[in-house]
Order: C-alpha cells, then sequence, then structure tokens
C-alpha cells in the first residue's frame, strides 16, 4: 500500500517504495488548480504511484502535469505509463533528456548494460512517451498550477546533464532531485551521487551554489524526503562532501590506485555506522562502486580535454 504524507500545504510526499523498500524513492504531488507531480519513480513503482495517486482522489482527468528532475529510471521510468494513465497531463523535462522519453531504446539499453537482471527485477523499463505530451523545460521557467503557486526551474547539472530542480513559491520548497545527493532517513549520511558517464565537479558545485542563492525554505529529496536542517547547511555539507570525495578519488586516480577501495578506506568509519540492512538500500541505490566510475569518467574527461586544448595551442 503507498505511503503518502503532507509535508507542507498543498505538498504531499509520495513513497514509490523502489524494490519494496520504504523511504527510499519519493514523488512529490503539488495541488492545485492544475495539481502536478514530481518523478515517477521506476516503471516497477508505477502500481504503487498509481493507487497513491487513485486513494487522494487525483482523477484521470484530474492530473494537469508531470515532471522529472532528470531521466535515470528511478526518476523517470514510470513517465509513460503515468502518461498513458493520465492523458490530460503534460509531461515536463530537461531539453537533453526529451529525446530519450520519447525513443527510450538507448537509455533503456545502457541501463541494462549497468544493471543487467537487476533492471527487470528492481527498476523496470521505460515506456515511450508520445512527443506531442512533452514540454521541454528552459531555465528559470515558471510553471503556474494556480493563483499564487508557481513552480520555477533551476537548470542543475552536474549529476547528469540533464537534471533540473523545482522550486515551489508557496512551500519555499526546493524538489532537487539528485543534486544534493542522497540521504535516506534509515540511513542518515548525506552521500554524493557521481555516477557515469555525465557527472561533472564542477557542474556539480554551481548547481549548489545555484540552490543557495535562491535561498529554499526547505530541501525535498528524490532519495529521500524533506531534509528537517536548515537548507544552507545542508547545501554547505553537501558541497564540503562532494569536494572531500572528489579529492580522495582524484589522489587515487593519479596514483593508479582503485579509486572505489580508496573511498571505502577513507569514510568507512562513516558508513560502518550505517546498520547493515540500510546499507543494503544505500548501495544499491547509490554505491560505492558507481560513484567512483562517474568520477574516474570526469578526471579522464578533463584531462583529455587539457590534452587537446595544449595540442591546440601548438598548432
Amino acid at each position: 500500500m503507498a505511503l503518502t504524507k503532507q509535508i507542507a500545504p498543498g505538498v504531499l510526499e509520495i513513497d514509490t517504495l523502489l524494490g519494496g523498500w520504504e523511504r527510499v524513492t519519493a514523488g512529490y504531488l503539488l495541488d492545485g488548480p492544475a495539481p502536478l507531480l514530481i518523478e515517477t519513480g521506476s516503471q516497477s513503482s508505477v502500481p504503487v504511484l498509481l493507487d497513491a495517486l487513485h486513494s487522494i482522489g487525483v482523477g484521470p482527468s484530474e492530473l494537469a502535469g508531470v515532471a522529472v528532475t532528470h531521466i535515470h529510471l528511478d526518476h523517470a521510468g514510470g513517465v509513460g505509463d503515468v502518461a498513458r494513465a493520465f492523458p490530460s497531463a503534460t509531461v515536463y523535462v530537461h531539453q537533453k533528456g526529451a529525446r530519450h522519453l520519447v525513443d527510450p531504446t538507448r537509455l533503456v539499453d545502457s541501463a541494462a548494460r549497468v544493471y543487467g537482471g537487476l533492471l527487470d527485477s528492481l527498476y523496470g523499463r521505460l515506456a515511450p512517451t508520445p512527443a506531442q505530451r512533452l514540454h521541454v523545460l528552459a531555465d528559470c521557467e515558471e510553471l503556474r498550477l494556480g493563483p499564487g503557486r508557481v513552480l520555477t526551474t533551476v537548470d542543475s547539472p552536474g549529476h547528469a546533464k540533464h537534471h533540473l530542480a523545482l522550486h515551489d513559491s508557496v512551500s519555499g520548497i526546493l524538489f532537487a532531485g539528485d543534486a544534493v545527493g542522497v540521504r535516506l532517513p534509515d540511513a542518515g549520511v548525506l552521500r554524493p551521487a557521481t555516477p557515469p558517464p555525465d557527472f561533472d565537479f564542477e557542474q556539480a558545485i554551481a548547481s549548489l551554489h545555484r540552490f543557495a542563492e535562491r535561498r529554499p525554505e526547505g530541501l525535498a529529496l528524490a532519495h529521500y524526503g524533506l531534509v528537517g536542517e536548515d537548507p544552507s547547511d545542508v547545501l554547505a555539507e553537501a558541497e564540503e562532501t562532494l569536494r572531500q570525495w572528489a579529492a580522495v578519488a582524484e589522489k587515487a586516480w593519479h596514483q593508479g590506485a582503485d579509486i572505489a577501495a580508496a573511498l571505502e578506506r577513507e569514510f568507512s568509519t562513516v558508513v560502518g555506522e550505517v546498520d547493515p540492512a540500510q546499507r543494503e538500500k544505500l548501495e544499491m541505490l547509490n554505491g560505492v562502486h558507481s560513484n567512483a566510475a562517474g568520477l574516474r569518467h570526469w578526471f579522464e574527461t578533463r584531462a583529455g580535454a587539457s590534452a587537446n586544448a595544449r595540442e591546440a595551442g601548438k598548432s
């Protein structure tokens, strides 16, 4: 059964129960004359999500919009199915992710190489969304959900090039997707989310600064929930943690050492404080090896760009 709770006036948190786990993946329903859902969760979570929307009285013709912070399958895997269930809903997505919702072949193939058998058993795939149902979002675009309620988009690459956040004018909550990182309530630690192939350290830091400049009154993470602390403190913690992880990873990379092993050694005390059952969730969702691979890819990409620039300077 779906778990829902109100976290602010007109804002409902929906636990989409990825893998049957509670408090791992969240969607958010913003109420009003034109109600909008932020994040669908994975395709495997669609029955849970539809049950939640039905239980709170959102009928097939009543959902006006579905917005995804980015197109990774744990956030947008259910989009095609939800669009079919709510034929009046517009699907909002970053420009760089739109084509993958229309034709998800490459996205799903890439995910299959990463997850193997877990793709179908845990996440599911991604049904296509008709192009005419999509609205491509620009930075600082305003989505009006009703009198006095506006969602403003914040282009926020770093975790992925197709990542954006949404800032609610009524509650002050910034729906941050994965750009701030992952902190599962039952695990407690804030961990950066630096997966391949799009992770970019400098863009990720810049996105955190953009969030801070907006002075949100709350931060809602996809993984998971409304953060209880002062948003400025959380954003500062996210930046410092990301810088620490990147520094450890870069040192290992320069030495030709195993980046994942270096991260595990450096942060083993923090991770060791997590209950083993909760650690399994954290590693499945945001594993050290995945983060290490994303950091390595960024180091290699940056090194290649620098080499090309030096060669260009000689010509």
